[in-house]
């Protein structure tokens, strides 16, 4: 049976970890609700994700990065990106941006940008900083309702997971905001824990 083990344990993130570098998908607490994540060095783990989730591949999988630093090496961060990372990250503001030239992995999408977000969970944000950035999906299948326990993910996904991270339920709250960055004007993707309105805010005020 495949392990469910506590997020605050050192040792349990150890093993993530080491799942994570081994190609094997696992499944990691966040602020907003449970993710399945890859690494993005290891494109078998990628398709076993869109396979495990029955995602389309025209959805590219977000990424999910312990700092500023970490999203730095995925795209270059311009001014209004470096204004938005000061004000909400750690958080739930997921920005879309051009991929950096360096990134090929196969996350989906059109190829040319990622979503980054810095999560504001303290256990993830160890084991980011350990396993670097990881492609990280809600744990549901595609277009379902993402399941609020470890237990009802362990259901779902079963053997497909290597490992499970238990951080006790998961917020109820609003997903993360989406917005794309890829053209001059700001495009809201999707408004979530964050309002638009706070986002067009934080940018007037760095101009």
């Amino acid at each position: 049976m495949t392990p469910v083990l506590d997020a605050a344990d050192p040792a349990a993130r150890q093993a993530a970890a080491a799942a994570a570098e081994q190609g094997r998908l696992v499944v990691i607490p966040t602020d907003t609700v449970y993710g399945i994540a890859a690494r993005l060095d290891r494109p078998a783990a990628l398709a076993a994700l869109f396979e495990a989730k029955a995602r389309p591949s025209g959805l590219a999988l977000p990424v999910l990065v312990a700092d500023v630093d970490q999203a730095r090496t995925l795209a270059p961060l311009d001014e209004r990106a470096e204004a938005l990372a000061a004000a909400f990250w750690p958080g739930a503001l997921t920005m879309v941006l051009a991929r950096d030239r360096s990134l090929t992995a196969a996350i989906g999408g059109d190829g040319t940008s990622v979503g980054i977000r810095v999560p504001d969970h303290p256990a993830l944000a160890l084991l980011l900083a350990e396993t670097g950035p990881l492609a990280t999906s809600s744990a549901n299948l595609s277009g379902r309702p993402t399941p609020g326990t470890i237990d009802e993910i362990h259901a779902l996904f079963a053997d497909a997971v290597a490992l499970y991270l238990d951080g006790g339920p998961a917020n109820a709250g609003p997903p993360s905001t989406v917005v794309r960055l890829t053209d001059r004007t700001p495009v809201l993707l999707r408004e979530g824990a964050v309002s638009f309105t706070e986002i067009l805010r934080a940018l007037g005020a760095a101009r």
